[in-house]
């Protein structure tokens, strides 16, 4: 990353207010730093000289002069941290937004555990550039052109010598940066695949259990820990250098111009007073160029983590731009020559677990051209052969993936994916989801209309729904769909494999309910292979051959 990136002050506005004001204060603290070293300067000199009538003045513009500088140099740092919290939650709330826009054909080829670690810890990273290296840049673009210029006019030969030992320090800064930036990244590489991985292996451990193969993962969780560990030493190392080796360049430095001055006091080519004036600026010339390059690596990992970001917001929207159509309640529910581009989502869990096994590229399909209507009072079962593209389909219809082709919907749509996609919370909270004042009675009739009505609405969930087993969790999606039917006067209901995991018994009130849906006028679309379904449905539409 550059040491100011453009692209900052493109997706997160709040920068420009931060570097607006950053760039007063330190006007305001280079004016504070120019009249501490005059005013320090001039009382030694006349404490030696014996003028001690102008003492007391020299040493109120001093105090003056150091709370000024204090001051500022709290407002810069309060200035920092407000900034980096506006800028993180502008780059969050931009990435969110990108991460939607670009929908289910973008996520489902990445990992949830690296765009988590991306949008949250990564953008956290930013703290300390904004803390440690933003307000030394500004520094260094404003006080040090300032105090060089001052040295310059104080005495020549000094500010010569300031201004041919001055780029040593940016030298060894580029190169040290370079260095600095290629084990940063390698670092950020190895933690995201180590957050990518453990989740994996987490959501998969049941299955790993039951097939034996879970002290595989554990080894090789060992072998990304210990490689993420040795990556951070070398960062380490490399920072812990860095620092060394830019203080003693500025000390050299500033040890040359001292001893020039020394010699020149001693045959009396220079004043006392000027000679202590330019002593005093000449470290504070070298201090924001040297505090850049500490701070730069210190806030190596939130330049990493930005690059992602980037990424993200630059990423451009699938081609495929179909529009849906709304049309009013009563209306078909129309699919005519609709095709997906899609990239097959990374499997959840102890798929994705034993997929890091052996995994392999699957790259892009092409889903379609396909054409479907389904009529109000209709229950149409969509079927065919596994990974033909119906969950793909059903996806595109309720706007989850982008498409090409015509699709048009009755009203509000209502659907149920194959996965329950439970939150912690109540089963309650879960059966209305979305609404603002959920309606108790409501809940409670969706969850006997899905046959789960012996599950207490009350009853507290752990995360992605755990405490349910897979029955039970998916009569709740269907009860959230029903919800959502009643509440939004739904025009159609979409279902994806509602009963893979019920019973006959079940799968039979569930049916019931669904063609109480469909009487009361609303377009009903099942993907299923459950024969029991089939034969039930009004009509059956078979999905083969259209996977280009």
């Amino acid at each position: 990353m550059k040491p100011f990136d453009p692209r900052l002050a493109v997706h997160a506005k709040a920068i420009r207010g931060t570097l607006a004001l950053g760039g007063l204060l330190g006007v305001l603290k280079t004016l504070a730093i120019v009249g501490w070293c005059w005013f320090l300067s001039q009382s030694i000199t006349s404490l030696i000289e014996g003028s001690v009538a102008a003492l007391p003045g020299l040493a109120a513009g001093a105090a003056a002069s150091v709370i000024l500088r204090s001051v500022t140099a709290w407002l810069i740092d309060v200035n920092a941290e407000r900034g980096a919290s506006r800028v993180k939650e502008q780059l969050r709330q931009a990435s969110l937004d990108k991460i939607d826009e670009l929908g289910q054909s973008w996520l489902g080829g990445q990992s949830q555990a690296e765009v988590t670690v991306r949008v949250t810890r990564g953008l956290d990273a930013l703290d300390r550039y904004f803390s440690g290296y933003l307000p030394q840049l500004v520094m260094t673009v404003i006080a040090t052109p300032v105090l060089v210029l001052l040295i310059l006019i104080a005495d020549l030969p000094s500010g010569i010598t300031v201004i041919i030992v001055f780029p040593v320090i940016p030298m060894f800064m580029i190169l040290i940066g370079l260095a600095t930036q290629g084990v940063q990244d390698k670092q950020w590489t190895a933690l995201t695949g180590l957050s990518r991985s453990f989740l994996d292996v987490i959501q998969g451990l049941p299955t790993l259990k039951i097939f034996g193969r879970e002290r595989k993962q554990v080894d090789r969780i060992r072998v990304l820990t210990d490689e993420y560990r040795s990556r951070t030493m070398k960062v380490l190392r490399v920072t812990f250098l860095s620092g060394f080796v830019l203080d003693l360049a500025g000390t050299f430095s500033v040890a040359l111009v001292a001893v020039t001055i020394g010699t020149r006091l001693v045959d009396g080519s220079v004043l006392l007073g000027v000679g202590l004036f330019v002593l005093l600026l000449v470290p504070e010339a070298f201090v924001p160029i040297r505090q850049v390059g500490a701070g730069f690596h210190a806030s190596a990992e939130g330049l990493a983590a930005a690059e992602d970001i980037f990424d993200i917001l630059e990423t451009r929207p699938h081609q495929d731009s179909g529009a849906i159509q709304v049309t009013a309640r009563g209306q078909d529910l129309v699919l005519d020559g609709v095709s997906v581009r899609h990239r097959p989502s990374a499997a959840p869990g102890a798929a994705a677990a034993l997929a890091a096994l052996d995994s392999a590229d699957t790259g892009e399909t092409r889903i379609g051209p396909a054409s479907i209507r389904v009529a109000p009072g209709e229950i149409v079962a969509l079927t065919g052969p596994s990974g033909v593209g119906k969950s793909t389909l059903v996806q595109a219809a309720v706007g989850l993936l982008p498409f090409a082709g015509a699709l048009s919907v009755p009203g509000a749509v209502s659907w149920a994916g194959q996965r329950p996609a439970l939150i912690a919370g109540t089963v309650a909270e879960n059966v209305a989801l979305g609404d603002a004042e959920p309606d108790a009675e409501r809940v409670r009739r969706a969850l006997a209309a899905a046959d789960a009505e012996q599950i207490a609405p009350e009853r507290v969930l752990g995360p992605a729904g755990s405490g349910l087993s897979g029955g039970q969790a998916q009569r709740v999606a269907i009860a959230r769909c029903l919800y959502r039917a009643w509440r939004l006067d739904a025009g159609a209901l979409l279902l994806d494999e509602p009963t893979a995991a019920l019973d006959r018994t079940s799968e039979a009130r569930v049916f019931e309910a669904l063609r109480a849906e469909a009487d009361a006028g609303r377009a009903v679309l099942i993907v299923t292979h459950r024969e029991a379904l089939r034969d039930r449905a009004d009509r059956i539409v078979q999905l083969e051959g259209v996977l280009a």
